[in-house]
């Protein structure tokens, strides 16, 4: 029992798991692992300065074997003076909800109610029994999927807890029920037998006396985790007896090392973004290039995990595909990422932004929310602002120079009817346009912006110019920067039916 103590309460030391003067919640299911655990905290409670609240959650899976897993949980707290929240999920309803499998369904059930049992009790760190050879599952886990440094490291003795945890309330019921907690500090997930095996862990609850329950989906293979503990695992034990341990260890080798180059990419991160905003993270394309190829991927997987810190270790696959198209891809290119994530590949800037993310850096005209815009007839001069932007409309002259048109993406010069109506308006639903190039054939406008790469919170307010109930040109940020779209209609080439009128959107200060 000795050796279990010492190592929790020196993991307990070096790791800062615990702070003292606080409660912490133990996570208990019941099994070998969890209690003890329970028991070790229970009895280094005085020595470590902290109050326990024990967690037990019956997901729902296993009928009155999980209840009664529940109900020895509640009664072992209750033996051992301490108070204990019970919780029932049901897994299977929230694995349909959300797309998931079954155990990862159960994972996020479960640490959503850890999570918010601390919250409730105040306590700032959870305690979970994840012992060495869970860490050597772990890492072989990552291994078959072809992770990076960062999952090569395994599990962490000290954790914050998925953002993704909230998603799943509304599938929890306990008792004494969840309270809600007023916003503050995140609890931390903890493990204090990281460092400690299955071998020592039994020997513990045995010498204790304690009795563990059995949970039978242990033994089901169909479950990946089972499947490399009873089948792979051993297969490579006999080829090194020592592979629990060596995998443990280079977790722990890795761990160092990780956190030394995540402080380098993140700094080189720094030195190349160009700016962030709510979902996404700018780069500038010409110093990235000028890394070496580790901080190009370091400084993308630093990126993904700025934008969705709940996703875990990114595939190392994934972050290479996306280096290279950011390397050698054309000018609006992009790629999908994992977790609704996207690069995208601007003219001199690398774009990674959650799905709908909208890039203020990207200056672009819009309609004031609920303000009507000008309406005129061809030909009249006319200039109205809209925020920080002037709208201006004129007649040409047959034969004018049109370069300066053409080159500017927030200027167009179109032909129009004489006499016809003109308008700017916001899009509305069944809204069509006619783009240069496909001989007349008009498609539907969103399908227009969804090629355009115009992000989803513009594409409500973009200002649509309307020649005679069709739309003949708008400007809009798209995934190379602002560009402008003249209808095939009213392409200035074809002035002989019309008059020639230029439109421009030009930027001005407040005060003007």
């Amino acid at each position: 029992m000795g050796d279990l103590l010492a190592a929790v309460r020196e993991a307990v030391r070096e790791g800062d798991l615990i702070r003292p003067g606080t409660v912490t919640v133990v996570a208990v299911s019941g099994g070998v692992d969890s209690l003890a655990l329970l028991h070790a905290l229970w009895r280094l409670r005085d020595e470590l300065d902290t109050r326990l609240h024990v967690a037990t959650l019956d997901h729902g899976l296993r009928g009155e074997a999980g209840a009664g897993d529940a109900a020895f949980v509640r009664a072992t707290a209750q033996a051992l003076g301490l108070p204990v929240t019970v919780g029932r999920a049901d897994v299977r309803a929230l694995a349909g909800r959300l797309g998931l499998g079954i155990e990862e369904a159960a994972r996020r059930a479960r640490y959503t109610f850890l999570q918010a049992v601390a919250r409730g009790a105040g306590a700032p760190q959870v305690a979970v029994g994840h012992n060495r050879d869970d860490q050597a599952e772990t890492v072989l886990m990552h291994v078959i999927r072809g992770s990076g440094l960062g999952g090569l490291r395994g599990m962490l003795p000290r954790a914050g807890f998925p953002p993704w945890c909230e998603v799943c309330a509304a599938a929890l019921v306990a008792d004494p029920p969840l309270t809600e907690s007023p916003p503050g500090e995140a609890p931390a997930l903890v493990r204090p037998l990281l460092g400690v095996s299955r071998a020592v862990i039994a020997a513990y609850v045995e010498a204790a006396g304690l009795s563990p329950r059995q949970d039978a989906t242990n033994a089901d293979t169909a479950y990946t985790r089972n499947r490399l503990r009873l089948d792979v695992i051993p297969a490579l034990a006999a080829i090194n007896p020592g592979v629990r341990e060596a995998l443990a260890r280079l977790a722990d080798v890795l761990r160092e090392e990780a956190a030394f180059l995540d402080g380098a990419y993140r700094e080189a991160l720094g030195r190349v973004t160009r700016r962030r905003a709510e979902g996404i993270v700018v780069l500038d394309r010409g110093a990235w290039a000028a890394l070496s190829v580790a901080e190009r991927r370091g400084t993308i997987r630093m990126a993904i995990r700025e934008l969705a810190p709940g996703l875990g270790d990114v595939g190392y696959v994934h972050v290479v595909e996306a280096a290279r198209l950011a390397d050698q891809g054309a000018t609006g290119s992009m790629i999908s990422l994992p977790g609704g994530l996207a690069l995208r590949v601007g003219y001199d800037t690398l774009i990674l932004a959650r799905a709908g993310a909208d890039d203020p850096g990207i200056d672009a005209p819009t309609l004031p929310a609920g303000e009507p815009g000008p309406a005129f007839i061809a030909g009249e001069a006319i200039a109205w602002r809209a925020g920080d932007w002037l709208f201006e409309a004129r007649s040409l002259a047959p034969g004018a120079d049109l370069t300066a048109y053409h080159a500017d993406p927030l200027a167009a010069a179109l032909a129009v009817p004489e006499g016809a109506r003109l308008v700017l308006r916001a899009r509305r639903p069944g809204d069509r346009f006619r783009p240069r190039g496909l001989e007349g054939h008009a498609q539907k406008l969103s399908d227009t912006l969804i090629n355009m790469r115009v992000p989803a919170p513009r594409r409500d307010r973009l200002p649509l110019l309307i020649v005679d109930d069709e739309i003949g040109w708008f400007v809009a940020p798209a995934g190379q920067g602002v560009r402008g779209r003249v209808a095939e209609s009213f392409a200035p080439e074809r002035v002989a039916n019309g008059v020639l009128i230029g439109v421009r959107w030009r930027k001005i200060n407040r005060d003007q």
